[in-house]
């Protein structure tokens, strides 16, 4: 069986003007799906420079393919469940700076390089003061950023054109911008002089960005079964869902140099990105929490069999629709959009997601996640938000730790775990209600003094302790 690489595939070759630190398997899914969409369908010619970003990682394997990979993406596109490969072809090299610096730093000298795109964890976007101008490599990857733009820097003389456009993908709340501030404390600390400074504020473009997209990996379970459908080895098959977003906000001039609106990616340029982490923190990850406990407690074990069935489902879109939707302030289409493609990634019948997996740390979750579109609904509406707190409902009768019998194996910070432990003790569902809403350590307000939301709390409460879980749904979607 022939391995994989540009001898034994036709494959493009294109400019190199992207610099990517991260060759894993979310940018590999994510970035470079879209650069390579863009090269094939708007003459975007942008080969990228793949940077291993620490001391371990896949550089070796990535050249020894010579760039390319095998993408899968499996789920549900346009409401058909679809599974479609390809191989990516638009890096052009890999660099692994801890053996070889030189070529890393070189990078600099290139007039055609434009952007910068990384995914170096969440804790990639960090400052160490043990870094210094003259390592090789620096330890963190702003430092190893700051070294190759003070180097282009020099090279072009400070050119205006010669600027970066930073597309930082981490996990980060202000990724640019906290990209940006620590490159230019290691500017001050490096002693890189003031006109280097203004060359970053003046000429280079950090954005903060919003990236969305389930990517499971590589399959190895799947591998015999892959390389003989594909008749060739690879080593770095990834696989992803079909959904993908990604938010970009930064000046107008960046969209005029990313064609991704010509090739129907779902890739949205802002000025202002809030609205959209708040839209995908209170439906998507909004919608797993006020899931778990009421699915779970129904007897169901998988996002995807939620959905499936006729009342978790149903109960589930009453809450996305009725109760989360319109406490958001993007358009109405918009939101209807994004909660309809949510709906259809639950259903994905290629990822097996295990609600358990999701309950870890749900108290928090219901916090952060949900208990803004109470606060807000009741805000907005001057009433109640039935289904989510229905949810609140199940949530702490999920902590009494017991499904139809079974000891749940609950997920906890301790001091949660030890609150519910000792609340449940006298088995009194009145006090425990009552102490779980006003405890203002878990909701950072005391939430029986909202009209009327803990008497609707002990009654789910009540109901789904004395029915069961599956009688009282039932009746409550009807």
């Amino acid at each position: 069986m022939k391995n994989l690489n540009r001898n034994t595939v036709t494959a493009n070759t294109y400019t190199e003007r992207i610099l990517q630190f991260g060759e894993g398997n979310f940018l590999r899914a994510f970035a470079n799906w879209m650069i390579h969409e863009m090269n094939k369908k708007a003459n975007f010619d942008a080969g990228v420079i793949a940077i291993q970003p620490i001391d371990q990682g896949l550089i070796k394997m990535l050249n020894d393919q010579d760039g390319l990979y095998t993408l899968y993406l499996n789920g549900i596109k346009n409401g058909e469940v679809l599974s479609e490969h390809q191989v990516i072809d638009c890096i052009q090299r890999g660099i692994n700076p801890y053996e070889n610096y030189a070529d890393y730093i070189a990078n600099a000298e290139n007039p055609d390089l434009r952007f910068v795109i990384s995914n170096t964890t969440e804790a990639g976007i960090s400052y160490n003061a043990d870094d210094k101008l003259d390592d090789v490599p620096q330890s963190s990857f702003p430092g190893k950023l700051t070294a190759l733009l003070y180097k282009r820097f020099q090279t072009f003389g400070g050119a205006s054109d010669k600027g970066l456009i930073v597309i930082p993908c981490e996990l980060i709340d202000r990724n640019g911008d906290n990209l940006k501030r620590i490159i230019i404390q290691y500017a001050v600390q490096w002693n890189l002089g003031e006109e280097f400074v203004e060359w970053i504020n003046d000429d280079n473009i950090f954005c903060n960005t919003l990236v969305d997209r389930i990517v499971p990996g590589y399959p190895r379970d799947k591998m015999d079964a892959i390389t003989e459908e594909l008749g060739y080895k690879d080593n770095l098959v990834v696989e992803g869902e079909q959904f993908h977003l990604w938010v970009i906000e930064g000046p107008e001039s960046v969209k005029d140099e990313f064609p991704s609106e010509a090739c129907g990616l779902n890739v949205v340029f802002t000025d202002n990105m809030e609205p959209y982490r708040t839209r995908k923190v209170r439906i998507l990850n909004g919608a797993h929490t006020t899931l778990v406990p009421v699915g779970y407690l129904y007897g169901i074990d998988r996002v995807r069999e939620s959905l499936e069935d006729e009342v978790v489902g149903k109960f589930l879109k009453n809450a996305l629709f009725n109760d989360i939707s319109p406490t958001l302030d993007l358009p109405a289409e918009e939101l209807s959009q994004f909660s309809a493609d949510v709906l259809d990634r639950f259903r994905n019948p290629y990822l097996a997601h295990e609600l358990m997996s999701i309950s870890l740390n749900s108290i928090s979750k219901y916090k952060t996640r949900v208990l803004p579109s109470v606060l807000e609904f009741v805000k907005r509406k001057n009433k109640l938000p039935k289904s989510l707190l229905f949810s609140l409902a199940a949530l702490i009768a999920f902590y009494k730790g017991d499904r139809n019998g079974t000891e749940i194996t609950l997920k906890d910070d301790a001091t949660v775990l030890d609150f519910f432990s000792e609340a449940w003790s006298n088995n009194n569902f009145v006090e425990v209600a009552e102490k779980t809403l006003s405890n203002t350590a878990f909701w950072g307000t005391d939430l029986t003094e909202i009209d009327g939301l803990q008497e609707e709390v002990t009654t789910y409460l009540e109901a789904i302790l004395t029915n069961g879980m599956k009688t009282t749904l039932d009746a409550f979607v009807k």
